[in-house]
């Protein structure tokens, strides 16, 4: 299975609309958010696709952002963390703004992979049996090139795709 991991898109929709374009061509099963979506409008972006969204400290339309998804895919989930599996693996998201949640979750060494936002910064570090990742920012303040990833959960390897 194929998962696209997004985050902080922060309403700029053309790149989010780049980024939708190369998950349409790339078999892609589900989409993790890791917050910042802001509102339901861009979360609408994302359809069909079942979606995990983790609120993250832009999104102050939480109900409507939650409403909108449910609508798109009754399969769909949003809360400020997931913690769940997904084709046999243990995964977490968060957004990252509560570094103590992040921690917490980090420290439980009770997941194969952790997702997470935030900072704007692709990351991607081992923490025991941990990989903790930052898909890097579709939107929002511009730290580095625009990015997200793809999880291939058979074999679990990360692929970061730049947008620009």
């Amino acid at each position: 299975m194929n998962i696209a991991i997004l985050s902080d898109t922060h309403n700029h929709l053309a790149n989010l609309q780049k980024a939708m374009r190369i998950i349409e061509n790339e078999d892609i099963q589900a989409i993790i958010h890791c917050g910042d979506v802001t509102t339901a409008e861009t979360v609408s972006f994302l359809s069909p696709y079942k979606v995990i969204l983790a609120y993250g400290n832009g999104d102050f339309a939480s109900g409507e952002i939650r409403d909108t998804l449910l609508r798109m895919n009754p399969n769909s989930f949003a809360a400020a963390v997931f913690e769940g599996e997904i084709d046999d693996l243990r995964v977490a998201v968060t957004h990252g703004h509560h570094v103590s949640r992040l921690q917490k979750l980090l420290e439980s060494q009770q997941f194969d992979f952790i997702f997470f936002g935030h900072s704007h910064r692709r990351e991607e570090s081992l923490h025991g049996r941990t990989r903790l990742i930052n898909p890097g920012a579709i939107g929002g303040l511009r730290k580095e090139e625009r990015s997200f990833c793809i999880l291939d959960t058979q074999t679990r390897q990360i692929r970061f795709i730049l947008l620009e």
